[in-house]
């Protein structure tokens, strides 16, 4: 009996020697500045970066000798900056992004002309039927973005029945992108002041067959397209798209577009203008411009609201 204990503990002594001399030989050594890194991360492995998660990140960072094609959309250029730092590369910056719901076809400018009555889930809708209305292109309003988006930065509104992001929550993790079979949600630049212009439509439908399915829809009229300098509008399939890399935010497509398509998002309210009798004499002021607001309504924009009576 001893001499059985005996042997076995030579074995176990033998194994446990030769297994850490194999772990020594065949040891493969981990970069430190993978943990570092993964140290400054916000770890919400949302795969924003195009990572698997935060870790694969981490590891992409430690691997690469630029950052420039490497960005995590939840941290944004602070935790790039601290990455850069732990590189000793230069920090690649890269412009805040956003997403933004490219549809406008509210209850009222998109009416219903059927009733869908099946899971709830805009995957599964699109496979099954176009929509509750005449526009094949426009959001089902299932809220599959919503369900996507880890950091409750998006939200059905109940009265136009459209997702609406919340821009001090999104993070630009393109979840919500991913998730919605009809396209209709991108990420955009936020812009100098948070402030954005796009073309709130992807109806490629002819113009009137996209007017008779939603009021608010893009009809490939090309007033827009003649009014930009700078060459950021393009017409495809019946449909206006403005390029945010070559948007100067001039607004001029915004007050031709006459069904209202293109939105301009926190702005300040237009100066009102003047209308100058043809004989002379003084000015007369002109009616407030009104916006279009996310939700599609129009709210006067040169409502003065300190103003006080005489």
């Amino acid at each position: 009996m001893l001499t059985t204990i005996i042997v076995l503990a030579i074995i176990g002594a033998l194994g446990s020697v030769l297994l850490y001399f194999i772990s020594k030989k065949f040891e493969v050594k981990e970069d430190p500045r993978i943990g570092e890194i993964s140290a400054v991360l916000p770890q919400a492995n949302c795969g924003g970066c195009g990572f698997p998660g935060c870790s694969a990140f981490a590891k992409a960072c430690a691997e690469s000798e630029d950052l420039s094609g490497l960005r995590c959309p939840v941290g944004g250029n602070p935790v790039m900056d601290q990455i850069a730092t732990i590189m000793g590369v230069a920090a690649g910056g890269a412009d805040p992004m956003i997403a933004v719901v490219r549809c406008n076809g509210n209850c009222e400018a998109r009416p219903k002309t059927n009733i869908y009555n099946g899971a709830v889930s805009c995957a599964i809708a699109s496979t099954l039927f176009k929509g509750e209305s005449d526009c094949s292109f426009g959001c089902l309003g299932l809220g599959d973005c919503v369900k996507a988006c880890d950091f409750d930065a998006i939200h059905i509104n109940r009265e136009t029945m459209l997702p609406e992001v919340l821009e001090d929550k999104c993070v630009a993790c393109g979840a919500c992108v991913k998730a919605c079979p009809k396209s209709i949600i991108e990420l955009r630049k936020k812009g100098p002041k948070n402030r954005r212009v796009f073309v709130s439509c992807v109806n490629k439908d002819k113009g009137g067959v996209a007017k008779k399915a939603c009021a608010n829809a893009c009809i490939g009229c090309s007033l827009c397209l003649k009014q930009c300098n700078f060459e950021a509008i393009t017409i495809e399939n019946n449909l206006s798209y403005i390029d945010h890399t070559k948007c100067r935010l001039c607004r001029k497509c915004v007050e031709v577009c006459p069904t209202h398509a293109i939105h301009e998002e926190n702005f300040p309210p237009r100066k009102p203008k003047t209308e100058i009798p043809a004989e002379g004499g003084a000015p007369v002021p002109a009616k407030p411009e009104t916006a279009v607001t996310a939700n599609g309504t129009t709210t006067p924009e040169n409502t003065n609201t300190n103003s006080k009576e005489a």
